[in-house]
């Protein structure tokens, strides 16, 4: 990927900062080179990583299995994050070998938080505010399930695990227009780096288009601002990502979840 002296600095930052950094209220060990997160409660785990050391060839693929393995024991689901300049380059194809199904590729754009603060706002007639409880988290579950049309039935108690901590301090905020919720979206503030990452922004069909989803980056660029973070990062989706460039986001890599799910489960 052609990336810009900015998004360079981006990428040192987010490897420096980001990549490998423990998981707060998370249970995690270092596996040689890298952290295996079991997530408290009955979520999903992790194989995190800044590289793999040099791993590869058959060595890698033992490594691969022995992560498998561990989490088939465990019963638990967990996702391997695949950054497109990670090496070796057939690590994709040696971790579905073992298994492990590749989902949906999202491209990894960061942006200065003060660039994008108070940049936008709703349109008339949309009010953007967070979350008071669980009644919203409940209406955001009907609105993910309405755009998406699967069910969300885990989405509530996610983030309202997120909300009550501990771990990296969570923000959830709601688009409203004559009391129905039209978008939502949260982030999360990574205490001890420069970074913020921004999670959610579905939108209600008949409202997108309005500008509604920038305001959304905006607001939470905006709390970022004030909590003195300096760094906007965002796993985009194909449809979010060119409306993320235009704001001025910079993209760094690709990332690809590669998710091995027991047979037990």
């Amino acid at each position: 990927m052609d990336i810009s002296s900015r998004a360079s600095a981006y990428l040192r930052a987010y490897d420096e900062q980001l990549r490998a950094r423990p998981m707060p209220g998370r249970t995690a060990e270092r596996i040689g080179p890298l952290l295996r997160v079991v997530s408290n409660g009955h979520g999903q785990g992790f194989l995190t990583y800044r590289d793999l050391g040099g791993l590869e060839g058959v060595e890698l693929d033992a490594f691969i299995a022995r992560q498998r393995d561990f989490f088939t024991r465990v019963g638990r689901e967990v996702e391997w994050k695949y950054h497109g300049y990670d090496l070796p380059a057939d690590l994709p194809e040696r971790l579905a070998a073992a298994g492990f199904e590749a989902g949906e590729r999202e491209t990894l754009l960061v942006g200065e938080a003060g660039e994008l603060a108070g940049a936008h706002v709703p349109p008339a007639g949309v009010r953007l505010r967070e979350v008071a409880g669980r009644d919203d988290l409940e209406r955001i579950r009907e609105l993910e399930e309405t755009v998406w049309d699967a069910d969300h039935g885990w989405l509530p108690g996610m983030l309202e695990r997120e909300l009550a901590g501990p771990g990296d301090p969570c923000t959830v905020v709601i688009a409203e227009a004559g009391g129905q919720v039209v978008c939502a979206a949260w982030a999360r503030f990574h205490e001890g780096t420069d970074f913020v990452s921004l999670w959610g922004g579905s939108t209600l069909k008949e409202w997108r288009g309005r500008g509604i989803y920038r305001a959304m980056v905006s607001y939470r660029a905006e709390l970022a601002v004030a909590r003195g973070f300096r760094l906007v990062q965002v796993d985009a989706s194909d449809a979010s990502r060119p409306i993320l460039a235009r704001l001025g986001l910079e993209a760094i890599t690709t990332t690809t979840p590669y998710v091995w799910v027991p047979p037990t489960l």
